[in-house]
Parts: C-alpha cells; sequence; structure tokens
C-alpha cells in the first residue's frame, strides 16, 4: 500500500481538519471513507485494529487515530504532522470564536448551517459502518471452483459433463465445511456486538465494554490453544493494561489534585491553566459531556474562573466548529488568559494524546502475530464496532428530526453508495441547504 511524503500526510489532515464536523463518529468515518476507500493507504481490518487500540487510551480518539494513520503512512514524522494538522484548523477558528465572544459577549453560532450538514455527516458515518461491519462480520472467501470439475464448453457452446474425482469431492466439502463455519463464526460476533450495543445505550461505561470482549476473545483463544501453546496462553496484559491504568490511576489523580484544592477562587496563572489541562487530557474517556463535567469541576468550582454561561458557550463553541471537541480548551484558555491561555490550554489537553499514541503504537504492530492477542483485538473490533454504531444512533436523534432533514440524509447516502464524491463537497452542499430549510 506504500509509503506517503510527510507534506501529502499533512495535507490530507489539514483538510480533514477544516471539514469534520459532527463529533468523533463522523471524524472516524471521513478519515475512513478518504484514506480506506479514496486513497487505500490501508484496509479495513487495519483501520479497526488501529480504532481498537486508539479506544483503550483517554484522550480525544479521533485524533489520536489521526496520529496512527499518520504514523501508518509516513513514519514518526507522519505520526506529529497528521495530529498536529487536524488540530490546528479547529484550534485557530476556536480561537477566533473566543476573540469575538470576548469583544461581543456571545458566541456567534450558525445554527442553520449546523442542521443542515449534520444528516450529511450523519450519512458518511452511516456508509463507514456499513463498510466496518462487513470486515467485523464477513466470514473468510469462497473458494473458487475448481477448473477440472465443472463443465468444460463445446465449441457449439454447450457443455459436456465431465466426471467428479474423489480428490475434487473431498476437496469441496472442505472448502464447504470452512465457507459454513465461517459463516458461523460471523454470526456468533453479531450477539456480543448486540450485548455491547444494548449495555452501552443502557449507560455502561465503553472503557468496561471495550476491556470484556478483549478478555473474552484473547481468554477463548488462550483455552484453545492451552494445550498446544501453553506459553502463549498469558492474556493481553499489555493491551489491558493501557486502559485499566488509564480508568483507575486518572480519575484517581483528578480526586487527589480536587481534594487538595481549596474551593476559593484561584489567581489565574499559565503554570495552573497547564497543569489542569495536562490532567484532563491525560485521564477523560468519553465524549463531550465528560468534557464538560471536568470542566465544570475544575474551571467554575475548584478554580473560579468561569461562569457556568461561559462554560456552556466554550463547549458550543467545540460543538459547533470541525475538528477536534476537545478545542473547546482553547476557547476557555481565550477567556481566561488571552492569545498566550489559548495556546497553553490547546498544548496541555492534546499533549498526552501524542504520548499515548507514542507509547501503545509497538502494541499494533505485534497484537496480530499472537493468537491469543489478535483474538483479543478481534473482540475490541467488535466492540469498537457495537459502540460506533451506539454513538451513530444518539447522533441520528440529533441530526434527523423532520421531512426535510430525513431528506437530506437519504440524499448524501445515495450519492455516497453511488459515486467517489468527496464527503467534503456534501457536507459543504448540507450546511448551504440549511440556510434555506423551513423551521
Amino acid at each position: 500500500m506504500g509509503r506517503s511524503s510527510v507534506a501529502e500526510v499533512a495535507a490530507v489532515f489539514l483538510r480533514l481538519g477544516v471539514v469534520a464536523f459532527g463529533g468523533p463518529a463522523a471524524h472516524i468515518a471521513m478519515m475512513q471513507e478518504e484514506l480506506v476507500r479514496r486513497r487505500r493507504w490501508l484496509d479495513d481490518r487495519r483501520f479497526l485494529d488501529l480504532l481498537s487500540i486508539t479506544n483503550l487510551i483517554p484522550g480525544p480518539n479521533s485524533t489520536e487515530l489521526a496520529m496512527h494513520l499518520g504514523m501508518e503512512r509516513a513514519g514518526w514524522r507522519g505520526w506529529l504532522a497528521a495530529g498536529a494538522c487536524f488540530i490546528v484548523p479547529a484550534a485557530v477558528m476556536v480561537g477566533v470564536l473566543a476573540h469575538a465572544y470576548t469583544v461581543y459577549g456571545r458566541t456567534p453560532v450558525a445554527e442553520r448551517l449546523f442542521e443542515g450538514a449534520l444528516p450529511v455527516v450523519l450519512a458518511i458515518v452511516v456508509q463507514a459502518l456499513w463498510s466496518l461491519g462487513r470486515t467485523v462480520f464477513r466470514p473468510a472467501a469462497r473458494p473458487a471452483a475448481a477448473p477440472a470439475g465443472g463443465d468444460r464448453p463445446e465449441p457449439g457452446g454447450r457443455g459436456v459433463p465431465v466426471p467428479v474425482s474423489r480428490r475434487q469431492l473431498a476437496t469441496a466439502l472442505r472448502a464447504g465445511a470452512a465457507w459454513s463455519g465461517a459463516v458461523r463464526a460471523g454470526a456468533t460476533r453479531a450477539a456480543p456486538a448486540l450485548a455491547i450495543l444494548a449495555l452501552y445505550l443502557a449507560g455502561v461505561h465503553e472503557l468496561l465494554l471495550l476491556l470484556a470482549a478483549a478478555a473474552l476473545g484473547g481468554g477463548a483463544a488462550a483455552l484453545r490453544h492451552q494445550p498446544h501453546h501453553q506459553s502463549r496462553q498469558r492474556p493481553p496484559r499489555s493491551t489491558l493494561a493501557v486502559g485499566v491504568l488509564g480508568t483507575a490511576g486518572g480519575p484517581g489523580l483528578g480526586s487527589v489534585l480536587l481534594a487538595a484544592a481549596g474551593t476559593a477562587p484561584v489567581p489565574f496563572s499559565l503554570g495552573t491553566l497547564f497543569l489542569t489541562f495536562l490532567k484532563i487530557g491525560s485521564v477523560l474517556y468519553g465524549s463531550g459531556y465528560v468534557l464538560l463535567a471536568f470542566l465544570q469541576r475544575d474551571f467554575v468550582q475548584r478554580l473560579g474562573w468561569l461562569t457556568e454561561r461561559q462554560l456552556l458557550d466554550a463547549i458550543a463553541a467545540g460543538q459547533f466548529t470541525p475538528g477536534p471537541v476537545f478545542t473547546t480548551a482553547t476557547f476557555v484558555g481565550y477567556v481566561t488568559g488571552g492569545w498566550a491561555g489559548a495556546a497553553v490550554a490547546t498544548v496541555a489537553i492534546f499533549l498526552p494524546a501524542f504520548v499515548f499514541v507514542a507509547a501503545i503504537r509497538p502494541l499494533a504492530d505485534r497484537l496480530r502475530r499472537s493468537p491469543v492477542l489478535a483474538a483479543a483485538l478481534d473482540g475490541l473490533n467488535v466492540a469498537s464496532f457495537a459502540l460506533m454504531a451506539g454513538v451513530t444512533w444518539q447522533l441520528a436523534r440529533t441530526a434527523v428530526f423532520n421531512l426535510w432533514t430525513a431528506g437530506l440524509f437519504a440524499g448524501a447516502l445515495l450519492i455516497l453508495g453511488r459515486t467517489r464524491l468527496n464527503s467534503a463537497w456534501l457536507i459543504a452542499a448540507g450546511a448551504a441547504t440549511g440556510l434555506f430549510l423551513p423551521r
């Protein structure tokens, strides 16, 4: 699948950073459409593997996936270029919004543009989900028929039956058994996927679901290989340790810091701003709603630097601009410390993501070499697919709320299925259409 120059990687992710509306699920779908479907930098299986290990670490998952993809294509320089170029456009836009907010007292929110773009974003996510689902549940390729075991055409076009040998019959039976087993294996993955989806929608933390899926997949493989491969029966400790440490150690650190802090307002300093966002970037799993809880606790309650209204406006700025939602930190940094604060906050909240991706990257290259770790990764892939389906359902409830938005969604889905049109043009067209949608 080749390698790319750093400039090519930077250009791709800079453009994605400008047009990637809709949150992490939409960002992931756009990366899959651009890099797997259009550019063929990697296949769906490798894409899913990288997405699954990304889900195990704290931080902005879509940004971390961008780093993995950049490294996949252009090495360590691609890792840095992809991450930075995906972050910078959104950070600049949010900084400009924050400047306008401090001057005019309110955030200019283009609701109608957003309402038109979201159904198109949903269509992109659904198409990516369909493509990834075929990879997760796809059985092995059907074997080709033996050329000597069928009918040979005559010059006149009619076939003459040819006797089938015992060897050919045995081969055909083995192939049929293998195909049937693969179909059953794919079907058995649907049950845990549906269970994970139900648990996610019921409110179970996604990290617990990912770890359970990895443990079940790896444990089952260890039992299967136990008689013949005693040395390979260890569970995927390195894979699970990252998530467990992130979950147990992260919130614990946050609790200690909060317990040590007083409730009186704390004087502003760039150092405190940096450390606070560094902590959030190091321990945060989950959606923008989880980020809201962290910001509420730290900047409204503990530090006293923001009001409730300012916090909601900061979250709105992160939601209504493209790129990672974590650029909400840029808004908070600007409101509290000007352009210097915006730069410090942005660097601090994204810095842990670069470290985590660099640390976990060697694991991605070793997982498929061990039967047990490969099975654990397959379990993670099933769980990642189910979680993305859950997020898609939540996005659909926001994006499609009347016949007009339903029509936009259906039209975008049809165009994506019939053409190779770049998703950026579709999003722009949807946003423009939103200006004329009746309310």
